[in-house]
């Protein structure tokens, strides 16, 4: 039977907060962190977290989950080396795909990730890309084996935009409620604006 990965991008280093953790930032009662891997793992049972290193704070968050930690030790060359770390783990023969799920993005909730999957389902040769209410491109999206060779030579801080260009052919947007897709978090400033809107998950 074949599954669908999902990788959480956690490796970063949260520059922009000035010295605190965003992804230890509650959302509700819960740290930003342990919410997405907890709905990560209400969706799949192959579930991957990056991470600097395995001692890093961040996986204290993360205990009692069923989930894997990938060390990201070359983490500062950009977001693409989580990815290409990421999907290098992948080893599972049953996993036919990889849904690439960013750390910090406090909307995203189970059944966001759980839609995503399903799409992917409905033809596992495509690229599933999420886009919010209005259409705007954003995250998570889910990309197919066949494409994994390229996810694991990425560089830098572009992600996967560049896969992304060179086979739009394969891609299908699935659209998620308001900005679900769209909404990350980097700086107190931001936080505290979101917060002072009241957003519930």
């Amino acid at each position: 039977m074949s599954e669908i990965a999902l990788l959480i991008l956690a490796a970063g280093k949260s520059s922009r907060m000035r010295g605190e953790d965003k992804l230890m930032r509650k959302v509700g009662k819960t740290p930003q962190l342990r919410r997405i891997a907890m709905a990560a793992c209400a969706t799949s049972s192959q579930v991957y977290v990056t991470l600097p290193d395995a001692a890093h704070p961040r996986a204290g968050l993360l205990l009692g989950l069923d989930l894997r930690f990938v060390p990201v030790p070359e983490a500062h060359l950009g977001m693409g080396r989580s990815i290409a770390a990421g999907v290098a783990s992948l080893l599972d023969p049953r996993i036919h795909g990889v849904m690439i799920v960013p750390a910090d993005m406090p909307e995203l909730t189970q059944s966001d990730l759980a839609l995503l999957s399903k799409a992917f389902f409905h033809g596992t040769d495509q690229i599933i890309q999420a886009i919010t209410r209005d259409g705007q491109p954003g995250h998570p999206v889910v990309f197919p084996k066949s494409l994994f060779e390229h996810l694991k030579a990425l560089s830098g801080d572009e992600g996967a935009r560049a896969v992304l260009r060179s086979h739009r052919q394969l891609i299908r947007q699935v659209s998620l409620p308001k900005k679900h897709a769209r909404t990350d978090l980097d700086t107190p400033e931001d936080w505290q604006e979101w917060l002072s809107l009241s957003h519930t998950n």
